[in-house]
Parts: structure tokens; C-alpha cells; sequence
């Protein structure tokens, strides 16, 4: 079984792309802090690279900025790559399949004063929710 659940941070803007096929997906990178300090004191953080895909990825990039809080649920997957030097590298990225967006959207100030990664003339990703009746559920 192959499965992650983290809570950070985001460490700098989501930056979006497109494969060759069309097929976009979305990279950030999120902190996440230990829940001890270490011999100085300090909080110390680990660091994951997060990649989304397709509907998931046009929402991060849309909506999320640094600073964000996000809930991640997803799996690790390693990548081999061969840098610029042409050495052989390997990397693990966190592939999302859920992204919970946790930063309240009264909290959220982006460097500059824009607002938390949406404006108020776009509809809120929520705001076509409808209220169900309990006597409405078929369960």
C-alpha cells in the first residue's frame, strides 16, 4: 500500500504546466512541521514536492498561493531524471489525488494585498452548493 496524508504549508507559488499531450498538472511544495523541537529548540520542518493533475491542478493553481495551508491525501512516486550536468538523479514527488484547501478565506493575504488566491467578482468553488434535507438522503 502506497499512501501519504500531510498538513503544511505551501513554500512558494503553485507553478502550473502541460504535458506534450495537453494533459495540465500542478507543482508546489509544502512544509511541514515536526511536532518536537530539536536539541537548539528550533521547529524543524520537513519539505515535500506535491504534483496534481488535470481538474485537481487547474483548482491549486487557481485558488492556492504561498503561505497556503492544504491538506494532501495521495501517494509517493519515484522519479529518475538526468540534470543539466548530465548526472542521473532520483526524486520523490507526492502525487495528490485529494487536496483540501485550509487557509480560511477571512485569513488569506497574499504578499501584495491581493486576496487569498480568488476574487470576489469569481464565484467561491463552494458557492453552487446546494442545502439537503435529512429527509431527502436515500440512506
Amino acid at each position: 500500500m502506497n499512501k501519504i496524508i500531510l498538513i503544511g504549508n505551501l513554500t512558494r507559488d503553485p507553478e502550473s504546466s502541460s504535458t506534450q499531450g495537453g494533459v495540465n498538472f500542478t507543482r508546489f511544495n509544502i512544509a511541514v512541521n515536526r511536532p518536537f523541537t530539536n536539541a537548539a529548540g528550533e521547529r524543524v520542518a520537513d519539505y515535500f514536492d506535491i504534483i496534481c493533475w488535470r481538474q485537481l491542478a487547474e483548482r491549486c493553481a487557481k485558488y492556492l498561493f504561498k503561505g497556503s495551508k492544504v491538506g494532501i491525501n495521495g501517494s509517493v512516486q519515484r522519479r529518475q531524471y538526468e540534470d543539466r550536468d548530465g548526472i542521473k538523479r532520483t526524486s520523490f514527488d507526492v502525487v495528490a489525488d485529494e487536496v483540501e484547501f485550509l487557509t480560511p478565506r477571512s485569513n488569506g493575504g497574499r504578499e501584495g494585498g491581493a486576496q487569498s488566491g480568488y476574487t470576489p467578482e469569481e464565484p467561491h468553488p463552494i458557492s453552487d452548493m446546494q442545502v439537503v434535507e435529512n429527509d431527502d438522503l436515500p440512506f
